[in-house]
């Protein structure tokens, strides 16, 4: 680190590696963080081209309906060690009201509300952190950008922890609907909130007897009170938190949250609404996501279903007959049970602050996804050949030994995956028209010895064969040949070896260049502690995903 700032100018005493007039220019963070998101976004299922969707025009779409909890309050990043501050969060329904032209009208329903808990005070509240000394005076004040006070050893300008004992989360709350909202407080210490000059709690919140301190920590939300609020009438909030300082932390930290869940509604009749919407629309958009209770670091999840009634809402607005996508707003698998009777399936991950920007551009064609999947997804969570990962007896037995992911899927009977490791589409088609195997050094006899650091390059050379330019991640996998001293190991059929993204116009074609590692050919000698190389006749296969693949070439390693 002290490297880095006396490069960069921020140590003193040491002059910058680089003069700040050869620096490059300031990056746009929001154009960036757009970009990456696009990037990631896997588009598992596009049946007939649903996607990308077409505006307005004699042929395109005229109306749009929006719908899901996680369209409006989208869920951008995950929880605990994962959970930063953006300074904003663009929402699916904010980045699709930007986008869409003026005359396709844009209906918004939530649909299924996926958790009943209360979450951290949202996009509805202007808020900033006051903090206090013991005798009352301010001194210093923050910003903020949800209800959500995470301070660990970085506090606002003029603030010192030794002498700071209150944290005031003050601000306003604009409501969307009218009725009983409900407020809390996530955290530990003495806590006094107030809602439109009334009380709704002023109390203690102690530490419950738990084996996990960051759970005791951060603990859970606390529902303390209602208030009837009227919709778009600002109304203001305060939460004042008196800071637990504990003798045994060895840290210096404030952390605590201001919650907040809307009224609640009858289930049924929010199914009802987004039914409604999509039947009145040209295409509908579902967004459903995980919930922070279900997915989020510290815990294990004890299933793959999605919360609430998602699976229902998904469904239900699948059968009205209209045009249904449906964004995946979540960080690891989820079972869909409904896959195959929708339009479309885009994996939008946890897309960070510029979540719904990117998603217009790729709902909306001006951008095509271009993410693979990075694990393999099953039907039902029953199928995985691996689901085992509790200890028994204090004891984890890792009995699949190398065989996890694709490697287990390909070995075992029975039920296939929903989607295969690596598996993604794009807005074109492409043909994979010829494989090349170069060993390292062009050694006689086209065999790879494997002192280097490369066993050799693959060249694949791919056409776009659809209409519109595209990009297309060219996979390659080292496979074993049957009868090869290679297969003496007990080892997985093949293994990814590398991959690269082509990019081409419409008729187009394009090569790349895929180094194969050494690492591809070897497996770890317990006895000598050390990475073996195996040599024997290999094949290496270039796809789209590990069981779509579309071309071979022999690799020989000696």
């Amino acid at each position: 680190v002290l490297t880095l700032a006396a490069r960069v100018g921020a140590l003193d005493g040491a002059e910058p590696a680089v003069a700040p007039a050869d620096r490059p220019g300031p990056i746009d963070g929001d154009a960036l963080a757009r970009e990456i998101a696009r990037r990631s976004f896997v588009l598992l299922r596009n049946d007939t081209e649903a996607l990308p969707l077409s505006p307005g025009g004699p042929s395109g779409i005229r109306s749009l309906a929006l719908i899901g909890a996680a369209a409006r309050d989208a869920r951008v990043l995950g929880g605990g060690s994962a959970l930063v501050f953006p300074d904003h969060v663009v929402s699916p329904l904010d980045g699709l009201r930007a986008a869409l032209p003026a005359d396709v009208p844009l209906t918004y329903a939530v649909g299924a509300d996926p958790t009943d808990e209360l979450a951290p005070a949202g996009q509805d509240f202007a808020l900033r952190a006051v903090v206090r000394a013991e005798d009352g005076r301010v001194l210093g004040e923050s910003r903020l950008p949800s209800g959500q006070v995470q301070w660990l050893g970085d506090f606002p300008e003029g603030v010192a922890y030794e002498e700071l004992h209150t944290v005031e989360v003050t601000g306003t709350f604009t409501p969307r609907e009218s009725g009983a909202h409900s407020f809390g407080t996530r955290g530990l210490g003495g806590f006094r909130l107030v809602v439109g000059g009334e009380v709704l709690f002023d109390g203690h919140q102690a530490m419950d007897e738990t084996d996990d301190p960051f759970e005791a920590f951060f603990g859970s939300p606390v529902p303390r009170g209602r208030a009837e609020l009227t919709a778009g009438e600002p109304v203001e909030v305060s939460l004042t938190s008196t800071v637990a300082k504990t003798a045994e932390a060895n840290w210096q930290a404030v952390c605590f949250s201001l919650v907040h869940r809307a009224p609640e509604r009858d289930p049924e009749e929010l199914i009802e609404e987004a039914v409604a919407a999509a039947t009145a629309a040209d295409a509908a958009v579902v967004v459903v996501a995980t919930t922070e209770s279900v997915e989020s670091e510290g815990f294990d999840r004890t299933d793959l279903r999605l919360p609430g009634r998602q699976d229902e809402l998904v469904r239900r607005v699948a059968a009205t007959g209209t045009p249904t996508v449906v964004v995946v707003n979540a960080g690891s698998p989820v079972e869909m049970p409904w896959r195959e009777d929708v339009a479309a399936v885009l994996l939008s991950w946890f897309p960070g602050q510029e979540a719904g920007a990117a998603l217009a551009d790729v709902l909306l064609g001006a951008e095509e996804p271009g993410g693979r999947l990075p694990t393999t997804w099953p039907v039902r969570l029953t199928d995985a050949p691996v689901s085992q990962v509790a200890p028994s007896d204090g004891q984890l037995s890792y009995d699949e030994g190398v065989f996890i992911g694709y490697r287990a899927w390909e070995r075992q009977e029975g039920a296939a995956p929903a989607y295969w490791f690596g598996h993604g589409l794009g807005y074109t088609d492409w043909a994979y028209e010829a494989v090349d195997f170069t060993p390292a050094g062009d050694s006689a006899g086209g065999s790879a010895d494997g002192s280097a650091g490369e066993l050799g390059t693959i060249t694949v050379r791919v056409r776009n064969v659809g209409s519109r330019p595209g990009r297309e991640v060219v996979q390659l996998y080292l496979a074993p040949q049957a009868d090869s001293a290679a297969t003496a190991e007990d080892r997985p059929a093949r293994c990814l070896a590398g991959f690269a993204a082509a990019e081409a116009g419409p008729g187009e074609t394009a090569e790349v260049a895929i180094p194969v590692r050494r690492r591809a050919a070897e497996i770890w000698d317990e006895e000598a502690d050390a990475w073996r190389l195996v040599p024997g006749a290999y094949t290496a296969e270039a796809g789209r995903s590990v069981a779509d693949l579309r071309l071979t070439a022999a690799v020989v390693v000696s």
